[in-house]
């Protein structure tokens, strides 16, 4: 190419007008279409029903499992979990706090869901760097609802509700995801907490 074409194609180039193109992410409701109760019930149970022997926390042997991390992973489940629990949390509630493991994914989309900030709670304090059992910014005082995944007897969560109290936190609910309809809502309510579910067994269509 001669110096005389380049500067031709030099000349053109500046006489086009710039235009800058703003590029935008999609939201995740352009990614995933909302999804009904009865829709995400058997989305849950498409990707985290399995069918064999298995034996439970509490030690009881079920013929069925629901597999918590499989339909955690999911982000479209998330994302509508999210929107679930985001009705359950009233103006008051501050913190959304979410045990560990299987609820801190949750307590992540709850939190988005309602723009409330969330808080994990540990099974044991950790003997490192702050030595903390929540991991998060909270006061006391504050009013938390809980989320977590499956409920079988509940002897977990209400464990990270004392933890809570401890802290000077106020548990003002615990929501959970699925209610195995094996005891968790009466030992929840003996220990005095209010209980709430998303969905239970039945409405995965186990029986």
């Amino acid at each position: 190419m001669t110096a005389k074409n380049r500067n031709v194609i030099t000349k053109t180039f500046q006489n086009i007008p710039f235009r800058s193109i703003e590029l935008t992410a999609p939201r995740p409701a352009q990614i995933f279409p909302h999804m009904t109760k009865d829709e995400l019930a058997k989305r849950i149970a498409e990707v985290s029903l399995l069918r064999g022997e298995f034996t439970l926390r509490s030690g009881r042997k079920c013929n069925y499992y629901l597999d918590k991390y499989r339909f955690e992973t999911q982000p479209d489940i998330l994302i509508e979990l999210g929107k679930m629990f985001a009705q359950h949390i009233t103006a008051d509630v501050q913190r959304i706090a979410g045990p560990e493991l299987g609820a801190v994914p949750l307590a992540a989309a709850a939190a988005m869901a309602c723009g409330k900030p969330a808080i994990f709670v540990r099974n044991q304090k950790k003997e490192y760097g702050s030595n903390k059992q929540i991991e998060g910014i909270f006061n006391s005082g504050e009013i938390v609802v809980i989320v977590e995944d499956i409920m079988t007897t509940g002897g977990q969560v209400v464990e990270a509700a004392k933890t809570l109290e401890a802290a000077g936190l106020k548990v003002k609910k615990i929501v959970g995801v699925i209610d195995r309809l094996e005891g968790a809502r009466q030992n929840i309510e003996q220990a005095g907490y209010v209980f709430e579910s998303l969905f239970t067994t039945k409405d995965l269509g186990i029986t």
